[in-house]
C-alpha cells in the first residue's frame, strides 16, 4: 500500500489515482502471473543496508514473441526514497540481469510525460528516445526509449546490486 496506494506514486503510472487495497492486490497478482507466464515481473526491491521495502522494478513485455523477447524496464519507488539514487541503482541491476541472465539484445523503457526524474535516469543509462507511445493505464502519450546491449552507459552496474 505504501507504493501503489500512494497517489503521488500512482499519479505517474495509473490514472485511477490512489489505488484501493483490492486494486493493489490485483496489481501484485498480475506481477506474479507475469513471472509465471513469461519469466519476468517487477520484483520487490529492498534497501540492502536496512532491509526496508523501497519499491519494485523489473521487466514487462514489449511486443513479446518467443523468437525475440522484447522487454520494457521499469521501476516504482516509494515516495520516501525518491531522489536518493535508488531508482538508478535498481535500473542498473535490472539491466545487468537482462544483459546477463536473459541475454537480451535490447531493452525498452518509458516514462510519464511529467516524470523528469525518470527521463534523466534513462538518458544517463544510455537509452535513446524512439517515439511517444500511448500508455493505457494513464491515458497519456509516454516517451518511449530503447537501449541496445552494445551501447555505452555513463554508469557501471554494481554486479548483483539488485535482481531476483
Amino acid at each position: 500500500m505504501e507504493l501503489w496506494g500512494d497517489p503521488a506514486v500512482t499519479a505517474l503510472i495509473d490514472s485511477r489515482g490512489k489505488l484501493t487495497n483490492e486494486q493493489v492486490q490485483e496489481k501484485l497478482h498480475a506481477e506474479i502471473e507475469r513471472e509465471r507466464s513469461i519469466g519476468v515481473q517487477y520484483w520487490t526491491l529492498f534497501n540492502q543496508s536496512t532491509g526496508e521495502f523501497v519499491g519494485c522494478g523489473g521487466f514487462r513485455s514489449w511486443a513479446y514473441t518467443p523468437d525475440e523477447p522484447n522487454f520494457e524496464l521499469g521501476f516504482h519507488l516509494v515516495k520516501r526514497c525518491w531522489g536518493n539514487g535508488l531508482a538508478t541503482e535498481a535500473a542498473l541491476g535490472i539491466l545487468d540481469y537482462g544483459w546477463g541472465k536473459l541475454q537480451l539484445s535490447k531493452v525498452y523503457a518509458g516514462h510519464h510525460p511529467d516524470n523528469r526524474a525518470s527521463q534523466r535516469i534513462l538518458e544517463k543509462l544510455g537509452f535513446t528516445l524512439v517515439q511517444n507511445v500511448y500508455y493505457e493505464p494513464t491515458g497519456l502519450m509516454h516517451r518511449s526509449y530503447v537501449r541496445k546491449r552494445s551501447e555505452p552507459t555513463k554508469l557501471e552496474a554494481p554486479l548483483g546490486a539488485f535482481g531476483p
